[in-house]
């Protein structure tokens, strides 16, 4: 019986070598082809393989979730039959304008008579900024004068506005002249003017939300005058100006909260 196992396996080689790689261990399987040549002609055998499946590791996962994806530029001359998109980007960059001069008159620790310029006061003619009808100057630094003698009748209005300003201030009228006290600089105050800031950069980013529906509908319009490739690189390049925009509007945030709260 042996004797008979042992010629088998000289004369059946590869039918040997076939049944050993089916009883190696799974982990010790591995893929090899032989060449050779053999009477002239290629030989090729190979031993079957295992399919492996490789998992992201935990660090690989947080280095590919830092990238950044792929930015897009387009030449804004290539496309202006389409859309503007020099326009658009002005409109981006006038939202982060206004925020900016909103920090600078309303939203600091000292008040000035120019924090209340743009105060909106609602009078019968429609709605009117404080400056343009009634003289504001500054007693002391601890008291602003508002003079609506020109515009007696808006008084009651421009008080009603002054309160609902958001600066937490206090109005006190005298005939047709409003006493504007200066809050002292507490902690609450400096709260209060972060919240405050706050809320006008929630609504900077509403503006440019506008700004950007805009200009993708104005997109949608055009889709006839170029291909769709292009029109979805232009809706991304007017999301990624959007994107850097609010970016913007959250760093000045930053530094004006670590300004207030000092």
């Amino acid at each position: 019986m042996a004797l008979g196992l042992r010629c088998f396996r000289l004369a059946h080689p590869p039918v040997c070598n076939a049944l050993a790689a089916l009883t190696r261990p799974v982990s010790e399987v591995m893929l090899k082809t032989v060449n050779g040549r053999q009477n002239n002609h290629r030989q090729s055998m190979a031993y079957p393989a295992v399919p492996t499946r490789h998992f992201a590791t935990k660090k690989a996962k947080a280095k590919g979730k830092g990238q950044s994806q792929t930015r897009v530029t387009l030449n804004t001359a290539l496309v202006e039959d389409i859309i503007s998109l020099d326009e658009v980007e002005e409109e981006m960059k006038s939202v982060m304008e206004a925020l900016k001069d909103n920090f600078n008159k309303t939203v600091n620790i000292r008040t000035s008579p120019g924090s209340l310029d743009h105060i909106t006061v609602v009078t019968a003619d429609g709605k009117l900024a404080l400056n343009q009808i009634g003289q504001i100057s500054m007693k002391s630094p601890q008291l602003i004068l508002v003079n609506m003698a020109s515009f007696p009748e808006c008084t009651a209005a421009a008080i009603k506005a002054i309160r609902e300003s958001g600066m937490n201030l206090n109005p006190e009228v005298e005939g047709t002249l409003i006493r504007v006290p200066i809050p002292k600089v507490t902690r609450e105050h400096r709260e209060m003017l972060v919240k405050l800031a706050k809320q006008n950069t929630n609504k900077a980013k509403e503006s440019l939300r506008k700004v950007r529906t805009s200009a993708m509908n104005k997109l949608k319009k055009s889709k006839d005058k170029a291909s769709e490739d292009t029109i979805r690189l232009i809706e991304k390049q007017i999301s990624q100006m959007a994107e850097d925009t609010v970016a913007e509007l959250d760093r000045h945030l930053a530094v004006k909260t670590k300004e207030l709260l000092g």
